[in-house]
């Protein structure tokens, strides 16, 4: 593993890349462990400062530009903030099933999957693994964005499931 592609990177992509593994491993934390507890409100007040930080650093990533500075990717950031919002409103009410559903979506939409379009050739995480300059192929490179794709899909159809019957 290579190092410099991070280390070479914009503080803003820094900032995201350093507190979206500190949210995937803290979320991990909050997921496996009893829900509840003082601990899991005290991680998960972490968790969601930590997702707030990835959302709004985000805000200043502009590699990919396909509307001014900005991108599809840059669609995860609204949803995140709208969910976390949501989620967090779910929980003062005590509607602990949808908040739960809702912030395990956040977890795999705003961390899981978005993690996985970092892999694509081209993009910083990549190069940090498999080099700069390292060719995958293109079919590679298709059936990773299909798979992101496919989980964003899924991700959807689960919480539009869980909502039916939380609401």
């Amino acid at each position: 593993m290579n190092f410099e592609p991070i280390l070479n990177a914009s503080i803003a992509i820094q900032l995201h890349m350093l507190s979206a593994v500190a949210a995937l491993l803290v979320g991990a934390l909050i997921l496996w462990r009893r829900k509840g507890t003082q601990s899991h409100k005290f991680w998960g007040k972490v968790w969601v400062g930590l997702m707030l930080v990835v959302s709004i650093s985000s805000i200043f990533i502009h590699e990919i530009r396909l509307w001014g500075d900005f991108s599809p990717i840059h669609l995860i950031t609204v949803y995140v903030i709208v969910n976390l919002y949501i989620g967090i409103s779910f929980a003062r009410k005590g509607n602990i099933k949808a908040h739960r559903i809702t912030m395990q979506g956040v977890y795999i939409g705003g961390l899981i999957i978005a993690g996985a379009f970092t892999f694509l050739p081209g993009r910083i995480t990549f190069e940090m693994f498999f080099g700069e300059g390292v060719s995958i192929g293109p079919t590679l490179g298709w059936v990773i964005g299909l798979l992101g794709a496919v989980g964003v899909g899924i991700s959807l159809y689960w919480r539009g499931q869980g909502r039916e019957k939380i609401l």
